[in-house]
């Protein structure tokens, strides 16, 4: 009788399910090092897209996101694409007299940060991966499940493929098969809200000043692009008004559009496609096992309100990055429980506040008391007027400061 061979697994250090953002970014910081690392994504490579399209999905960058691709040797490509950057920040709410601004100058920076369309960054990930030579990039590949030896997992693809590793890292998302394979917990609670998406043409240029208006239903941010007048809109709302607005015909969208915004850049000339995805936020019980790490998405959810959710998850890469590197230099385990509670004890009670915050800010301008909107509409007022403030929290918003990791801390991005 023949009996069929068991695949011998391609050995790695660290293998990393998940090739987006996160899963690419954490791939990039330690393939740059001397481990060896797959990189594992379901997706096939997309196809080339229309130069002349802007992607629907756009990130606010914010400077020390920046500084972490950077030094993951993937913000070279970003700049060879189209990007945006915005220099100033407005915030104003619709039902008060309060307003806020921001300007990049008066921290003497260059900017608040940047504008990336999801296709550039991507793109500018993989080719950075592709020039590493200790990154085996395997896609399309899913992951099936793993079995744990003495010193590493032996993980097992769908294709039959297998993978032999100190260390898995989770990066694939809200949906995580790895989280789901382990076993870890994940407790998600919707807002009630979607986030309508989509690029328009303004009248008048945008100057490089990211723009957020707070509406009954939730705000409404409008993203300066590279291209002076065309920016990337999130509107979130209830799900009843999103079903409405993607089913309005494009004339009286870009009307309703620009009466929500107070006309605060004219007539909006141009509408591209428009999407709709629900809102909601999450947070696993633990962000590690032994062996197993979580980032990203896979690890926690926010709101949008402060485009803060990549930055975050890219924050969990370098996090976890600088962990496992100092690990592997000390000729520790970099799989151990106790190297990596390190990253789960510097990130998860960061993530918890910026996810706190944004929930606060979420009920306070959500509320249609009376009493609440004077609060906040003076609350925005007086601190616009508190230059110490406003310079607190930019620092806060471009991740200039906190704990962060040492490649957030990088100079020499302009």
């Amino acid at each position: 009788m023949i009996r069929s061979r068991r695949a011998v697994p391609a050995e790695f250090d660290v293998a990393v399910i998940g090739g987006g953002v996160v899963g690419s970014t954490v791939a990039a910081l330690l393939g740059g090092l001397s481990l060896r690392v797959a990189a594992v994504e379901a997706a096939a490579a997309a196809t080339p897209a229309d130069p002349k399209e802007y992607d629907l999905r756009v990130y606010a960058l914010t400077r020390a996101s920046a500084r972490i691709l950077a030094h993951a040797g993937a913000w070279q490509g970003i700049e060879r694409r189209r990007h945006g950057c915005f220099r100033r920040m407005e915030v104003w709410d619709a039902h008060s007299r309060g307003r806020i601004s921001f300007d990049s100058a008066a921290l003497a920076e260059p900017t608040l940060g940047y504008i990336v369309e999801q296709r550039a960054l991507c793109d500018a990930l993989g080719e950075r991966l592709r020039e590493l030579p200790n990154v085996t990039v395997m896609r399309p590949a899913s992951l099936q499940s793993w079995e744990g030896m003495a010193d590493r997992l032996e993980v097992v693809l769908e294709d039959g493929r297998r993978v032999s590793a100190r260390l898995l890292v989770g990066a694939d998302g809200a949906a995580s098969r790895v989280r789901t394979v382990a076993g870890i917990g994940y407790e998600r609670h919707g807002y009630d809200q979607q986030a309508v998406v989509c690029n328009v043409r303004t009248e008048r240029p945008h100057e490089d000043t990211a723009r957020q208006r707070f509406l009954a239903e939730g705000p409404l941010a409008f993203l300066p692009l590279d291209d002076a007048h065309q920016s990337s809109i999130v509107w979130s709302t209830t799900p009843a008004h999103a079903e409405r607005l993607l089913g309005l015909d494009t004339e009286d969208f870009r009307g309703e559009l620009a009466t929500a915004f107070g006309h605060r850049l004219g007539r909006v000339l141009e509408a591209g496609p428009r999407a709709a995805f629900e809102l909601a936020k999450a947070r696993a019980e633990r962000y590690v096992l032994p062996r197993i790490a979580l980032a990203g998405d896979a690890a926690h959810a926010i709101h949008p309100l402060a485009g803060q959710g990549a930055n975050l998850g890219l924050l969990d890469a370098a996090t976890l990055a600088e962990v496992v590197a100092e690990a592997a230099a000390e000729g520790a385990d970099i799989g151990a429980l106790r190297v990596l509670r390190r990253y789960e004890r510097w990130r998860a009670g960061e993530n918890r506040l910026m996810q706190a915050t944004m929930d606060g800010f979420k009920h306070l301008f959500g509320s249609d008391l009376k009493t609440v909107r004077w609060l906040r509409g003076a609350g925005l007022s007086l601190a616009d007027r508190c230059q110490p403030a406003k310079e607190l929290i930019m620092r806060l918003a471009m991740g200039l400061s906190g704990d962060l990791p040492a490649a957030a801390r990088l100079r020499g991005i302009s």
